[in-house]
């Protein structure tokens, strides 16, 4: 009964800066990878950041230098800094297991706006 608690989602002025957070729970096991998709209105959900159990990232080129990605066993963060408005939308954390399957959160709000 594994399940993703998110948080840190909300509302910023450009340039500002969040940290949303994901953290596994009812699992004594470990994601092969982790991290963070995005969907914003209209728009098909994309790769934000992932890391492996290995400490090996994927980041999306839209979100370089200003992204950070990190990890502690079954908990991931996302620091999201100088952000855009195109950086809006609903941030959604996910989890490989081993057999490749996708556990996702429920989503965070991500609002950037003046």
């Amino acid at each position: 009964q594994v399940q993703f608690v998110e948080s840190g989602g909300g509302l910023v002025q450009p340039g500002g800066s969040l940290r949303l957070t994901c953290a596994a729970s009812g699992t004594n096991g470990n994601f092969a990878s982790m991290g963070w998709h995005r969907q914003a209105p209209g728009r098909q959900r994309e790769l934000v950041a992932t890391v492996t159990d290995g400490g090996r990232t994927n980041i999306a080129d839209s979100v370089k230098g200003r992204f950070t990605i990190s990890r502690d066993k079954n908990s991931v963060a996302l620091q999201m800094n100088s952000l855009k408005p195109e950086d809006a939308g609903v941030y959604y954390c996910i989890g490989l297991t081993g057999l490749g399957a996708p556990i996702w959160g429920q989503g965070t709000q991500v609002t950037v706006s003046s």
